[in-house]
């Protein structure tokens, strides 16, 4: 393992073997010299040191793109050119991608057909803002005579962006591609766990033509370097996806200068799945919901409601096919799911499992780590299926974020829907049935942001992603997500240059200077 973390950090930017951030077109160390290590979720092993950035350095990134924003030439960069760039961007990704697959496992931990999909997301992603930058965004009205009347949209200024550690690149587009498509300077945020392939898409942005301090990177703790974007006075905008408590401290950091704000929260998402529906299609979607990523995905299909007369057998096949995922190093090819993120993580999930146990749920299959050196070493958890749960179970309300499924059962349609909607959270849900106008009304009384029906997890840059209530607020992704990175503003032309006439003129004659 130490041979592929020697080839795959090759081309990252450091000094004395510590990977540099990119602030204002440089290559920098931390302010005070201040260093991470990274561990590889898999096995414990150090795989890079990294620059630790410090409050000083966000300051100085912020700085930098507030210049680039206010005095540069990005702003006034034709559409035409901008959306040059990022198709170059994509390209780069796309000419690199198997690297970037590759070194997103090292630091993330999850299997590299995964991180193959992420990284061709991330590229596509681009490609679609790109284009969305020279379509128009504007309207014109027709008013009354003698005015004209129009709205443009135009760039917010210098936006800070936080992201998380399960899709560490792909996060990175979401944010900085619409933001760069639309005019904005950037100061973005990686997770301090998992920054090395966003230090590689730094790499890509140093070697085309984007202006300095247009796109900056700081590494560091989100109390530290996080909070020094959101509190400053020189952002106009942050953008945070990450957990719901982090998201209540940004916006309350972010009432300083009344910043535009947009957050991606949690999830505790419900899963619904009709006796009607096709069996197998929905047990496969069920584990592909709560499974995929080892369960670390916001919008995880988390809650799985089944119908009074198919729980039992659906419950029992779920088990079978659980007991049968491969578990274990995201390079190895016959692995289905990896690790979680690190010991932390991993520890405040198995402690959520023994809060189950205790408030009496039914454990049907998982529960601990893998026997042998996998489970010793790296931060795996056995899949993991709860049943016989009830409503007011903190396992049933809470975000665990890890391969732990909780069963509700349900009677029928209504309480389908009561029970599904019984959550702080309304980021996504799913409604497994072959009747068509029952998934229809069913799926237009959840209070989700994002669903599906017959089928769980799909996502497209164009469509807009995003959650009611507690799960966030705004949206990511399609033309909403672009305008996230807008302000509208209106314009009144006058075509007929001569007094309105509103008040009296009192004098006689042309007017004349004195």
């Amino acid at each position: 393992m130490l041979a592929v973390s020697e080839n795959l950090l090759k081309n990252l930017k450091t000094k004395n073997g510590v990977c540099l951030m990119y602030i204002d077109g440089a290559w920098v160390p931390a302010s005070d010299g201040g260093v991470r290590e990274l561990i590889n979720p898999s096995n414990g092993e150090v795989v890079a040191r990294v620059a630790e950035g410090t409050k000083q350095d966000a300051q100085s990134a912020i700085a930098a793109a507030r210049r680039a924003f206010d005095d540069g030439p990005w702003r006034d960069t034709p559409a035409q050119d901008r959306a040059k760039l990022l198709f170059k961007l994509a390209d780069k990704i796309e000419e690199n991608a198997a690297e970037l697959a590759r070194l997103e496992t090292l630091n993330n931990g999850k299997p590299v057909r995964e991180t193959e999909y992420d990284v061709a997301d991330a590229a596509n992603c681009f490609r679609y803002y790109a284009g969305l930058a020279t379509k128009p965004h504007g309207e014109t009205f027709e008013v009354p005579a003698p005015s004209a009347t129009m709205v443009v949209r135009e760039p917010i200024g210098v936006c800070g962006q936080i992201i998380p550690w399960n899709y560490p690149l792909l996060m990175a587009a979401w944010k900085l591609a619409p933001a760069l498509a639309a005019g904005n300077t950037c100061v973005l945020k990686p997770s301090e766990l998992t920054p090395l392939t966003v230090l590689r898409l730094a790499d890509f942005v140093d070697g085309l033509e984007f202006p300095k301090g247009v796109v900056n990177i700081v590494v560091g703790a989100g109390p530290i370097v996080g909070a020094a974007i959101a509190e400053s006075s020189d952002v106009d905008k942050v953008a945070f996806t990450g957990g719901t408590k982090t998201g209540r401290s940004i916006m309350q950091a972010a009432t300083g200068n009344l910043k535009k704000i947009s957050l991606e929260l949690g999830g505790k998402s419900p899963n619904i799945v009709f006796a009607d529906a096709d069996f197998d299609t929905a047990v496969d979607y069920a584990l592909f919901g709560i499974f995929a990523n080892a369960g670390q995905v916001c919008s995880a299909g988390s809650r799985l409601l089944l119908e009074d007369s198919i729980h039992d057998k659906f419950v029992k096949r779920l088990v079978e096919r659980a007991r049968q995922i491969t578990v274990g190093d995201g390079f190895d090819e016959t692995t289905e799911m990896g690790p979680l993120i690190s010991k932390a993580h991993s520890q405040k999930v198995e402690d959520y499992i023994k809060t189950g146990i205790a408030e009496g749920a039914k454990l049907e299959t998982g529960g601990g780590r893998p026997t042998g050196e996998l489970g010793a070493r790296g931060n795996f958890i056995e899949p993991t299926i709860f049943s016989n749960t009830k409503p007011d179970m903190r396992i049933v309300q809470e975000e665990i974020f890890g391969p732990v499924l909780v069963v509700q059962r349900f009677k029928d349609e209504a309480e389908a829907v009561k029970l599904a909607n019984d959550t702080v959270y309304g980021l996504a849900g799913a409604v497994f049935t072959n009747d068509i106008a029952k998934a229809h009304r069913v799926i237009k009384k959840l209070r989700a942001g994002i669903t599906w029906i017959n089928t769980y997890h799909p996502t497209y840059n164009e469509a807009p992603w995003g959650g009611y209530k507690q799960s966030g607020i705004g949206r990511e992704l399609g033309t909403h997500g672009y305008d996230q990175y807008t302000e509208v503003k209106q314009i009144n032309v006058n075509l007929a240059v001569e007094p309105s006439g509103w008040f009296k003129d009192q004098t006689s004659g042309p007017s004349s200077d004195k």
